[in-house]
């Protein structure tokens, strides 16, 4: 499988981690609380744009809230082919920070 981008990991541990609810506002702030930096929507949509594309995300037609105007918002939920793409890029990670003594960063 093509290794995932950071963006890419990042957006798709928010929309794990948001249970049935990520759109583009959840998924922003909660980049914002585990990042410490605000991403501009483009930044949010171009990167779920591939992934969706990828298979890694499914697009669904969720509800209209009054908070939105009664306009409907669309929800990504992430596929089992996304998990497996998390499970890869964590696996590559693990292997790659273990190989690093904590002391050669001080």
């Amino acid at each position: 499988m093509k290794l995932i981008s950071r963006a890419e990991e990042i957006i798709l541990t928010a929309i794990l981690l948001l249970e049935g609810n990520a759109y583009g506002i959840t998924i922003r702030d909660h980049i914002l609380k585990v990042t410490g930096h605000e991403w501009s929507f483009a930044s949010i949509y171009s990167p779920l744009d591939k992934l969706k594309q990828k298979g890694f995300v499914e697009k669904e037609l969720g509800g209209a809230t009054q908070e939105r105007g009664g306009r409907n918002k669309y929800l990504y939920v992430i596929t089992e082919t996304g998990k497996e793409a998390l499970r890869e890029i964590r696996g590559i990670q693990n292997t790659i920070w273990g190989e690093i003594n904590p002391s050669i960063l001080d």
